[in-house]
């Protein structure tokens, strides 16, 4: 269910942020891990959404469509959010997406049908309305140096819960958090009164 061994890969696992989490830039957070290895781990906050922001008007700002395209961009993508993916590199874009999308070369496939893509080739096709069926997109990541994600989790900073896409891609991110913790059988009330014990 859970694993913290410096040697077990992270890739495709949920990080949730323990109530004691310190940094508040992480507070209440569901991190999808993207690559962990001993060079260090990347990760994508998906609960996180970048209030000031929508989709139609980055796609905007990036000259993939102008106002008037805009309005025929699919109902979707209209609503989709953006997310905050982490303090890194916040100018740049990441999307998670189903694997029935795939651009050679630019691709990630991470596995249990989800890939990572950070080419403006997949902005476009989803405005076109020939992207992925199930996307989020997020600006700037979470990454961890060599050894520092595996002492965080030691120290009790983060449970690790299996990837669940249908957390992963639902638009609802205000309970993802308490959803990831449920797919544990955790009930968030026992983490504050119990915190390290979970």
């Amino acid at each position: 269910m859970a694993g913290t061994g410096a040697t077990e890969s992270l890739e495709g696992q949920f990080l949730i942020a323990m109530p004691s989490m310190a940094d508040s830039r992480f507070e209440h957070s569901v991190i999808y891990m993207c690559s962990h290895s001993e060079q260090g781990a990347m990760g994508l906050i998906v609960n996180q959404v970048a209030r000031h922001l929508s989709l139609e008007e980055l796609l905007i700002q990036l000259d993939i469509v102008n106002d008037d395209d805009a309005i025929r961009l699919p109902e979707n993508i209209r609503d989709m959010n953006v997310h905050k993916g982490g303090p890194v590199e916040v100018e740049r874009g990441f999307v998670l997406h189903s694997d029935d999308f795939m651009l050679t070369q630019s691709t990630l496939p991470i596995g249990n049908g989800i890939c990572l893509t950070a080419t403006l080739e997949i902005l476009r096709a989803l405005a076109q309305g020939v992207g992925p069926s199930h996307a989020m997109l997020a600006l700037g990541y979470a990454g961890w140096a060599p050894g520092q994600l595996e002492h965080e989790i030691q120290a009790n900073g983060w449970l690790t819960a299996p990837g669940d896409p249908d957390i992963l891609f639902d638009p609802d991110s205000e309970h993802k958090w308490h959803r990831a913790l449920a797919t544990l059988g955790i009930d968030p009330a026992m983490l504050y009164s119990d915190a390290g014990h979970a």
